[in-house]
């Protein structure tokens, strides 16, 4: 089956578009984070955190609401998107406002427990907080979204692969342009 270069370049935007309220609310709880670790300072029997303080109370509680947020903009203007797509639509979208809220729910609380699990599962393999996981920093969160969403929304292998290459991408270009001016030490 071949796809044409302008389904793929729509595929792209409106892959991106779905999972925005992901994006958004991963984003948001770093931004808002701090407080009461969502672990709430336990260790196991080693000493090592659970998860650590870099997953919060109030990360989740924001980044949650963020994502919802987004769901609700994303429903709002969804007739404008499906006019502006139409046919070649071939993602899942957010239609209107109520799907809005649950799907942006889903992806926005996906994402952040996604990253507490990555953060989880970087303390079980003795990686401390701060330090490079390459692959699981990059898509814990995104993963575990998905999962979330699939309970209501159908999303084709393909989508999910697509959103995972663009997602380590834009974290690349992203992560490279923060150390171009100085805001990361390191590139990637």
């Amino acid at each position: 089956m071949a796809i044409s270069i302008q389904t793929l370049l729509i595929t792209c935007i409106t892959t991106i578009y779905f999972i925005l309220p992901a994006y958004f609310s991963n984003g948001s709880g770093l931004l808002f984070g701090g407080g009461l670790p969502v672990d709430f300072g336990k260790s196991d029997k080693n000493g090592v955190r659970w998860i650590g303080d870099g997953v919060t109370w109030r990360g989740l509680i924001a980044g949650t609401v963020i994502g919802i947020i987004t769901g609700i903009v994303q429903g709002f203007i969804a007739p404008q998107v499906t006019a502006m797509f139409g046919q070649h639509i071939t993602t899942p979208i957010i239609t209107n406002i109520p799907d809005g809220i649950l799907i942006g729910f889903l992806l926005g609380f996906g994402a952040l427990l996604g990253d507490a699990i990555g953060s989880f599962l970087k303390r079980r393999i003795g990686i401390e907080r701060g330090k490079s996981a390459p692959i699981l920093d990059q898509l814990d969160f995104l993963i575990v979204a998905f999962i979330l969403v699939s309970f209501v929304v159908k999303v084709d292998l393909f989508v999910i692969m697509l959103a995972i290459i663009l997602t380590l991408v834009i974290h690349l270009i992203a992560n490279t342009f923060a150390y171009l001016i100085g805001i990361k030490n390191v590139w990637y």
